[in-house]
């Protein structure tokens, strides 16, 4: 396939998928205008997929044709518009304003399983980044494995008997009686497996690379973390501690990280900005520990003058001089607590670079009062050798010049 013919192909699958998604969201609407019609419980997650993997995967399979990662992106944003699509579709159709739109059921049929196949395709990206291969020929099976399961679940749940999981009431009309419901088994087991498989690959695919390889890895590597963090933060955190501002929180990162995604698998395939991944890396180190350690400060503060406020008033409404000082507090502790978490980070897991920063101030400081050139020579060939350790090394120095030149 000429490049040419790549890109029209790769620009008309994301034409596709951005129309069906203009048109999912327009019966999303309609259909929140009638109380009784039951929501799309996955409306959110299909878009940004939808979206973003479509945008990102034009782009791949445009300028590298060769490489499956555009094509698969390109094939899981168009299932997951369809998706999306027939979803909205049955629920206006069946529930919303029934009759008013044919082959509702079929669509409803449609919707029940072809999530499972752009899931698939995914996990193969995962599979396959970032050259498009796989980590070795040992890793054919899973290649194989990931495409049987795909089919086995998605037959699964076409015929699986019942209401349609993520469909509210509505039945599928293609169920065989006594067959068990493969909806819950499929989304928690065997998808679930899938992408612990695939992102085990990302994680032994990191510790053997070097180099530009090392570095397309830490992208991806980096959002799957920040999507682990948000579930966690959303799930876990949220429900232990009751709090709708920590579950909002982590639905936020949990989609920034799903349109996050594809992003930096873009960027690692196409090398753009691809060694700005330790400075965003380093940045979420700081600033997340930075924004944990000071909440816990200002809620114990707030909570702690609270309670000795009412021990020795009695009243139980909180007064503002509590807000103010906590306030003032974290003000106060910003720069300090931000310079010593980074100083911490550095040492801990930038040690390299740590110790060349600190081999160069060391190096400034005697080059103010040095004047033996010699001696500067020889402190500078250790400093090249020491921060930037190059294969081999030689100093030239300019021979003296007459003052009138």
């Amino acid at each position: 396939m000429s490049r040419r013919t790549a890109a029209w192909l790769a620009l008309s699958l994301c034409a596709f998928s951005l129309a069906l998604t203009a048109l999912s969201l327009l019966l999303l609407a309609l259909n929140f205008s009638h109380p009784d019609a039951y929501v799309y419980e996955f409306w959110d997650g299909d878009t940004l997929v939808a979206l973003s993997f479509s945008i990102i995967g034009a782009i791949i399979a445009s300028r590298l044709p060769a490489n499956p990662l555009g094509w698969l992106f390109c094939v899981a944003a168009c299932g997951a518009a369809v998706d999306h699509f027939c979803a909205e579709y049955a629920i206006y159709a069946l529930v919303a304003q029934p009759g008013s739109l044919p082959a509702g059921e079929a669509l409803a049929w449609l919707a029940s399983w072809v999530w499972i196949l752009y899931v698939g395709c995914i996990t193969l990206s995962l599979l396959l980044f970032p050259n498009g291969r796989l980590p070795s020929s040992r890793w054919r099976w899973l290649a194989w494995l990931t495409v049987l399961l795909t089919i086995v679940g998605a037959l699964w749940v076409a015929l699986s008997p019942g209401v349609i999981g993520n469909l509210g009431s509505i039945r599928n009309p293609l169920g065989i009686e006594g067959l068990p419901d493969g909806y819950e088994p499929v989304q928690t087991v065997i998808l679930a497996l899938l992408l612990v498989a695939a992102l085990s690959t990302l994680v032994l695919r990191l510790r053997r690379a070097r180099g530009i390889e090392r570095q397309q890895i830490k992208w991806p590597a980096f959002t799957a973390v920040v999507a682990v963090g948000g579930t966690v933060l959303d799930v876990s955190i949220s429900e232990m501690i009751g709090s709708q501002l920590l579950e909002w929180a982590g639905f936020v990162v949990g989609n920034l990280a799903l349109v996050g995604f594809p992003i930096s698998i873009g960027i690692a395939i196409v090398r753009y900005r691809l060694y700005e991944i330790d400075t965003l890396i380093n940045r979420t180190l700081v600033y997340g520990s930075l924004t944990v350690m000071l909440g816990l400060v200002y809620f114990g503060g707030v909570t702690a003058t609270q309670a000795i406020f009412r021990t020795f008033t009695g009243q139980q409404e909180q007064p503002q001089l509590a807000i103010v000082i906590s306030t003032l507090v974290i003000a106060a502790l910003f720069n300090p607590l931000r310079h010593r978490i980074q100083a911490f980070i550095d040492r801990r897991f930038y040690r390299r670079k740590y110790d060349a920063r600190k081999t160069l101030e060391a190096f400034s400081a005697k080059l103010r009062d040095e004047t033996d050139l010699d001696a500067l020579s020889d402190d500078l060939v250790g400093v090249v050798k020491e921060t930037m350790q190059p294969s081999r090394i030689s100093l030239w120095q300019r021979p003296d010049t007459p003052p009138w030149r």
